[in-house]
């Protein structure tokens, strides 16, 4: 059980990393061309999905890691 829980804690990692790169990738150059009245938008469209799933896959991944402890300490 822990082999499978270590499995997809590290997938579950690889594609938060991922959702966070997408994220900064979209708003890299829209902040230095624009002044700092617009900084402060919100999200619509795709980004506001790709940000609803970085924080459900945030959410999973302290799941399964909070998990991965408690199965570990019972072994």
């Amino acid at each position: 059980m822990q082999t499978y829980l270590n499995v997809v804690q590290i997938v579950t990692a690889i594609a938060l990393i991922i959702r966070v790169l997408m994220q900064s990738r979209g708003s890299g150059f829209t902040g230095t061309s624009q002044d700092q009245a617009t900084v402060f938008r919100t999200r619509r469209g795709v980004e506001k999905t790709i940000f609803q799933f970085t924080l459900f896959m945030a959410a999973l991944f302290v799941l399964v890691s909070i998990a991965s402890v408690i199965i570990a300490s019972r072994v």
